[in-house]
């Protein structure tokens, strides 16, 4: 179920040489680096492949907009027939504002108080619970007039990165499988309407095979729950960061998750939905991230290219320890040497350590791939930066979708005080 993607990513580095080196140079020019570029035509492309690869099922695909939720991001994937997953009731009002219909709309909070499902009840979308102590709340106030669906904790450790693996044993997000007869209880005590049933292990899974293990626990679990409609597998499919990179193979997944679902609506007796919860499958590779080299600085064992950003603008490597490839497009030509990317803030903010790049002046402009997923939306105005603006390549124009911020919005809610 894994196959390697190299030739997929090195197409991806030749098409920024070939066709987008100018463009994404001209962006940087005229909207300024640090900016985030995305390239709707990819994130269209992932979607129709997921979609593709799960036919003739009745998929619904409900698109992770913690990953990337500038508006137009969202109003593009809802032209192509997605739907929305949220996890805060904020991200519930910008999938309404981007013109999704409550019903497309699942809501997984974490750790929220209850008052934020009230809210979400409210405003209609599908609730999905993960805690039992929420579970008996929301079913003491509704019954069975809201359904609801139930995230489940499979105990599967899905990711080689324990930070972004949400599916283990230790983790805070769903309830235990072995939990699941005082869950039956709390189900039958408040007769609360269960329609659907959720897992999600966490991201860049490794073995594609964790699907088919989680699809067997939910399919068990499934048989107590006779009212569902849907079964929803979350996501975390790996997509390439760099050459040679191990990437999940879609379409055999499609295959043999596709045959295992129908066996199983049959052994259910009703033709049940399929939901998957993609974010970064959909738009890491789409994205862009352009910054300009500030200074070279040479110590005696490193040579540093310090470059107008930082963690402020690009967590991943220093939370995660995400590896991104960068591209000098200033000098794409030019010879490879051995440099340290790090960033402009007062912490330890290395992008990579002891990377090949073109060679580097002061004013190049460099380029980060697969950063469209989680950079923007866990950016920071740490050390009083502006966050970046970003830019969405739509039928090959440019158009500037969030501008640049300013001193005016770094202090527009503070109060002044009164001396």
């Amino acid at each position: 179920m894994l196959h390697i993607a190299a030739s997929n990513f090195i197409q991806q580095i030749l098409m920024i040489n070939q066709e987008l080196n100018e463009q994404l140079l001209q962006i940087a020019q005229t909207y300024d680096a640090p900016v985030y570029v995305y390239h709707a035509e990819t994130i269209i492309n992932q979607f129709n492949k997921l979609v593709n690869a799960f036919k003739p099922l009745n998929i619904k695909i409900k698109y992770a907009c913690k990953a990337l939720n500038n508006s137009a991001i969202l109003q593009l994937l809802k032209q192509q027939g997605s739907g929305l997953d949220t996890v805060s009731i904020n991200e519930v009002h910008l999938g309404l504002n981007a013109g999704f219909l409550p019903n497309e709309i699942i809501f997984t909070p974490n750790c929220v108080g209850f008052e934020e499902i009230e809210q979400a009840v409210e405003l209609g979308v599908h609730i999905n619970i993960d805690n039992i102590s929420i579970l008996e709340q929301f079913g003491s106030k509704y019954g069975h007039s809201v359904p609801c669906c139930i995230r489940l904790n499979p105990h599967i450790l899905a990711g080689g990165n324990s930070k972004i693996s949400t599916g283990h044993i230790d983790s805070k997000f769903g309830i235990s499988v072995y939990q699941l007869r005082h869950v039956l209880r709390v189900v039958k005590s408040h007769n609360i309407h269960v329609n659907g049933l959720h897992m999600h292990t966490g991201s860049d899974i490794l073995d594609a095979g964790v699907f088919l293990q989680g699809a067997e626990i939910l399919f068990d679990a499934a048989k107590d729950f006779t009212e569902l409609d849907f079964i929803d597998f979350g996501s975390g499919f790996k997509v390439a960061y760099k050459p040679n990179d191990i990437t999940t193979d879609i379409e055999e997944l499609g295959k043999s998750l596709s045959n295992r679902f129908t066996e199983f609506c049959k052994e259910y007796g009703k033709d049940l939905e399929l939901w998957f919860e993609p974010g970064k499958f959909l738009v890491s590779e789409s994205g862009y991230f352009l910054v300009k080299a500030n200074v070279i600085k040479q110590t005696t064992a490193t040579v540093f290219v310090g470059v107008n950003s930082g963690l402020n603008h690009l967590i991943r490597p220093m939370l995660y320890d995400s590896y991104h490839h960068i591209v000098n497009l200033s000098n794409p030509e030019g010879k490879e040497r051995i440099y340290t990317v790090v960033g402009y803030i007062c912490e330890t903010d290395t992008f990579a350590w002891d990377r090949k790049l073109n060679e580097v002046s002061e004013g190049d402009i460099l380029c980060f791939l697969n950063a469209g997923a989680y950079g923007i939306t866990m950016s920071s105005n740490y050390n009083a930066r502006f966050r970046p603006a970003e830019v969405l390549i739509y039928n090959n124009q440019a158009h500037l979708i969030r501008k640049r911020e300013t001193m005016a919005d770094i202090i527009q809610n503070e109060v002044a005080m009164n001396w």
